[in-house]
């Protein structure tokens, strides 16, 4: 790995996550800056098999995997755009969202990251780049447990109910 890129980009993750979550008290943005950064260090780690033997097992995964990843992403995003009424950036909406991807599971941008590490994983799974897929993993985790916190804390009762209804990354299942 190329130590510039790994400290550029890091530094970068820590600006997103500075500026989208942490400044606005949103700390759910802590453990989803190393879920970005594991990402983001799986990438370098593997981009030199990115597009190595398209046909086999890994790469056919990986690319179903980065595909449902930017399905669950941009139907996420788009949705909390859309509906959420957000003021400022896209997290800060004043309506709860339940439609759509958000009527089936609470956290489809957090599925699209543990997708899109996990996508990006398969290219390679050697050991190095496993255990940052499990990084990945728990981080995206903990990310969602902090904002569920931050979520009843904004909307109360109603998002108490919508956790009842709905499961946080597979519908029926988790």
């Amino acid at each position: 790995m190329n130590l510039l890129a790994v400290i550029i980009g890091t530094i970068v993750i820590m600006f997103f996550s500075w500026f989208f979550s942490v400044k606005h008290r949103r700390y759910h943005g802590i453990p989803r800056f190393f879920a970005f950064e594991s990402i983001y260090l799986l990438t370098l780690l593997n981009i030199r098999v990115w597009f190595h033997d398209p046909f086999s097992f890994n790469q056919v995964v990986s690319w179903i995997l980065l595909i449902l990843s930017a399905y669950f992403g941009l139907a996420g995003f788009i949705l909390l755009k859309k509906k959420g009424k957000s003021s400022g950036n896209f997290e800060n909406t004043k309506i709860l969202v339940k439609s759509g991807v958000y009527g089936l599971i609470r956290h489809p941008l957090y599925l699209s990251l543990f997708l899109l590490g996990t996508g990006v994983m398969m290219k390679d799974p050697k050991i190095p780049a496993i255990l940052l897929g499990v990084i990945n993993l728990v981080c995206v985790f903990f990310t969602a447990l902090a904002e569920e916190k931050e979520m009843i804390e904004k909307f109360g009762e109603p998002y108490k109910e919508y956790m009842k209804e709905t499961k946080m990354y597979m519908p029926y299942i988790m």
